[in-house]
């Protein structure tokens, strides 16, 4: 119905607006000659005009005056309601009358009302459908009735709104010419909808994060922790009417619909809180890592992102529940332990026979960190280097000045002549022309597309290697043929050396002193010189690698030495701290400075040397359109869920936000909205104590 073309539904508007219009016009006229008459005696008594006329008005002549004019009114205002009351008999007529009998079934059967409104959305006429949910709008406001509504006055006309009233949904569509809203009842799609999704199936995985380090190795294994974990585990999947089946010793697989799925989301999945708490007293902390996906008809689809998703859950340090949903960002519980530093021998010389094997299959090899390259960037590229030439195989750092840091620059071209660097790097634009499908591009330090210095190579690659220190998030590399992400590690150049040491390679694959140098300039940089919450016992191993190869400690120290603009441009900005949250810091530059992205980090760093700190903040304008955030912690803050929640990431102790197009006021605002909203949420457990 696309207009109202109807002649007798012109006619009964136009009839209850003429008689409107015609009240008003007697009411007016009548009142005013009552005003006249008022005023006139008045006059006339107060001025004795014409003489005699005071004495002759009497008390009984003012009351007789008085209640003829009240009589009047009352006959007005009745006979006005028996001529509205008669048009409006007339205008309210059964639907059948207008669209006749057969077509008022159809919209009954279809549950479709209309309304017809006046110029000042006052209801003139509807159909039966709101009479047979005993609904009157006859001369109500349909805007007060459902102020939804009013969203329609100018909008297209096939625009369509959803509404609720009177416990009932609507889809409503208005057509202005004809003053008529087009209601269609949803309710029982809406149940119906409501329904399928609270039953559509859900499927995930759930792995005991560290399962042999508690005691259990096999099948057969069940000391009284693993006991303990497993009761946790079925119990809780009992609560929330979800089916368990064991398909390895640490695993189990998942199904379940959404509504139960929804009840753990709004529960914060607490089984991660009550498997944690059993490892109090014990050496070490039971966790679970979660992938669970829903949202799609096909179950491959779901399997394949419930894959995905426990691949994230753990690459990420475990203690956590990752729920995919198709075409929507993840969504991520808990991490609120760091994760366990891996010092498993066996996989580090797995994964490096295994990246031996594919530089030796590729016809050359280009290497790339992310845009604004730091030490450990750099580092963790040149070892790859090394790798590439024990293979014999010709290999090429993604290299461009403008989109490395200064201090890394300069170590850089301190190290090597220019010819070397020539030899040594590709710009971003050579290192796209250079791709071809035998080429293999390794990415280190980073495993987000967007930040990688060559991500236009990228693009183009075939086979990609992944190798990152950085918790994993939701965007990353597609389709690596080998990924090698490990947040227990505090650095890329630390895990590239134990890559380069337990490599089965005959004879061992050998680093220049240079190269070593830089590597563990690139680990002091990560480590804050080995003071850091992710330092371990990996990070000293790592140095000793480094130190048998020749790196030089005091060469290593000079790369990372602060110029004295620097060092007073890092005071500055300290003595802008703020403390919004107990043991919570914050420090800005000012909006005027660019402030590299290094310089911010130090901050944070030095910031986390202040006792009783257990987070700190830095906010800094890196670019002429960016402003750039840098957080720090203890161990007792996770730093990478709050600055998720701002669009950024990182690991545990350290992560970072972007905000593009934006001043500081604005920016410390988003930070402490967010610390207002989730800080409490990413405190690690015990960390109020």
């Amino acid at each position: 119905m696309a207009k109202n073309k109807n002649p007798q539904t012109h006619s009964t508007k136009a009839s209850m607006s003429s008689a409107l219009r015609a009240m008003r016009i007697r009411s007016f006229v009548i009142v005013t000659i009552e005003i006249a008459l008022i005023v006139t005696l008045i006059l006339f008594y107060v001025y004795d005009f014409p003489a005699g006329f005071k004495e002759l008005l009497k008390p009984i002549h003012w009351m007789t005056f008085a209640g003829g004019v009240l009589i009047i009114n009352i006959l007005h205002l009745w006979f006005s309601e028996i001529h509205l009351s008669a048009i409006r008999q007339k205008s309210d007529l059964e639907a059948a009358s207008i669209i006749g009998s057969d077509v008022q079934e159809a919209y009954n059967f279809g549950q479709i009302g209309l309304v017809v409104t006046d110029d000042n959305d006052n209801v003139m006429w509807n159909n039966g459908l709101f009479k047979e949910r005993n609904i009157d709008l006859l001369d109500k406001n349909i805007i007060e009735w459902a102020p939804q509504l009013n969203d329609l006055k100018n909008a297209p006309s096939d625009m369509v709104v959803k509404i609720e009233a009177n416990g009932r949904n609507y889809n409503v569509r208005y057509l202005a010419d004809a003053h008529l809203f087009i209601f269609k009842d949803t309710t029982a799609y809406e149940s119906i909808f409501k329904y399928s999704r609270e039953q559509a199936i859900a499927i995930g995985i759930i792995m005991i994060d560290n399962y042999s380090d508690i005691g259990g190795q096999t099948e057969e294994d069940n000391n009284d922790l693993v006991t303990k974990i497993r009761a946790a585990i079925f119990d809780y999947a009992k609560e929330y009417g979800v089916l368990l089946r064991r398909y390895r010793s640490d695993s189990y697989f998942v199904v379940c619909n959404y509504a139960s799925l929804e009840r753990m989301e709004n529960d914060g999945f607490s089984i991660l809180n009550k498997v944690r708490a059993l490892g109090k007293g014990e050496t070490i902390t039971p966790t679970l890592s979660i992938g669970i996906a829903h949202d799609f008809p096909e179950v491959i689809k779901l399997d394949e992102m419930t894959g995905t998703a426990i691949d994230i859950a753990m690459s990420r340090g475990g203690d956590q529940a990752v729920v995919s949903r198709y075409g929507e960002d993840m969504r991520f519980y808990g991490g609120k332990t760091s994760a366990l530093e891996n010092t498993s021998r066996v996989q580090f010389r797995s994964v490096a026979d295994s990246i031996l094997g594919i530089i030796r299959g590729a016809s050359n090899v280009i290497v790339s960190g992310h845009m604004d390259m730091d030490m450990d960037a750099l580092g963790a590229c040149l070892g790859i280097m090394a790798m590439c030439d024990f293979c014999n195989k010709p290999c090429q750092i993604v290299y461009d000045p403008k989109l490395t840091e200064k201090k890394t620059r300069y170590a850089f071209q301190g190290a090597y002549s220019k010819a070397d660097l020539d030899r040594l790097t590709i710009t971003p634009r050579e290192a796209e022309d250079r791709i071809r499908p035998t080429t293999l591009f390794v990415v280190v330090d980073v495993s987000v597309p967007n930040l990688v210095m060559g991500k236009r190579a990228l693009e183009k690659s075939t086979k990609t290697i992944v190798i990152d220190h950085h918790r994993r998030g939701e965007e990353f590399i597609d389709k690596p043929v080998l990924s090698y992400v490990d947040p227990s590690a505090a650095s890329a150049s630390e895990i590239i050396a134990e890559l380069i040491h337990y490599a089965t390679a005959n004879p061992r694959i050998e680093v220049s002193p240079t190269m070593a140098t830089l590597m563990l300039s690139g680990i002091f940089l990560d480590t804050s010189f080995f003071k850091a919450k992710a330092t371990g016992i990996r990070s000293f191993e790592a140095a000793e690698i480094l130190k048998e190869f020749g790196a030089d400690n005091q060469k290593a120290d000079d790369y990372l030495k602060d110029e004295y603009e620097e060092y007073a441009l890092i005071t500055k900005i300290v003595s802008t701290i703020r403390t919004p949250f107990t043991g919570i810091c914050y420090c800005m530059a000012d909006e005027k400075d660019i402030v590299e992205r290094a310089t911010l980090a130090k901050v944070a760093n030095q910031l986390m040397q202040l006792k009783g700190i257990n987070a700190a903040f830095v906010l800094g304008r890196t670019q002429q359109n960016e402003i750039r955030l840098s957080a720090r912690s203890n161990g007792s803050v996770n730093v990478q869920i709050l600055c998720e929640k701002m669009g950024g990431g990182g690991h545990f102790g350290g992560a970072a936000v972007v905000f593009p197009n934006t001043n500081i006021v604005t920016a410390e605002s988003k930070l402490l909205e967010t610390l207002d909203t989730y800080l409490e949420g990413a405190r690690s457990e015990g960390a109020n104590k």
